[in-house]
């Protein structure tokens, strides 16, 4: 084979190769809902029977240890229990989880939590500029956790002001009481207050 024989071999092979996420097809999954874990993931079982974990793409709820926590969970069951979805995949997550839009009775799942003030777009992953002004309406009609009193703080900042806290207790009562600590048993009394310390709870 000749120099230039297999410069234009090379050639094409780059250009398909370059070409091919214009052909793509992007992967989507149907299935009834069956479970609701928190305001941004669902569990859909699909025809084959197959359960599949998914995560609302591009949103993100209240912890359920936040303020309006379980009210978004509610607001999402609301939307997508016991329906026949569509997921959008965009993504699988490092738990493994599908992240995609989700789509039933021809409603955007992922749009309406944000709408309701039930969730923020997520700014880390965010790319539907739609989503950012639905958040900007809903905080003006201060709909859903807008409507709190409380300064709300999105969840990537929650977990992470938990993570530095958390860090600083071995220092703060010693790493010989850190043991003792984390087998007392709490009371479901104390439980909200300590995953504030530590949200891994």
């Amino acid at each position: 084979m000749s120099l230039i024989n297999f410069k234009k071999i090379l050639f094409l092979l780059l250009l398909c190769i370059s070409l091919l996420p214009l052909f793509a097809v992007a992967q989507e999954h149907i299935g009834r809902v069956v479970g609701v874990s928190d305001g941004d993931t669902i569990t859909i079982l699909d025809d084959r029977k197959q359960k599949i974990k998914v995560r609302l793409a591009e949103i993100d709820t209240p912890e359920s240890a936040q303020p309006y926590g379980s009210r978004a969970k509610q607001e999402l069951s609301r939307l997508v229990y016991g329906k026949t979805v569509s997921v959008k995949v965009q993504d699988t997550d490092r738990y493994g989880r599908k992240v995609g839009r989700v789509y039933t009775d021809d409603i955007d799942a992922n749009a309406e939590m944000v709408r309701l003030g039930a969730a923020w777009a997520y700014r880390k992953y965010a790319s539907d500029q739609n989503l950012y002004a639905l958040e900007r309406r809903a905080r003006q009609n201060r709909a859903g956790l807008w409507s709190l009193e409380a300064q709300q703080v999105p969840p990537w900042e929650w977990w992470k002001a938990g993570d530095k806290i958390w860090n600083l207790i071995p220092y703060i009562v010693g790493a010989d009481k850190i043991k003792a600590f984390s087998t007392f048993q709490l009371q479901s009394s104390d439980l909200n207050s300590v995953k504030l310390l530590n949200p891994q709870l």
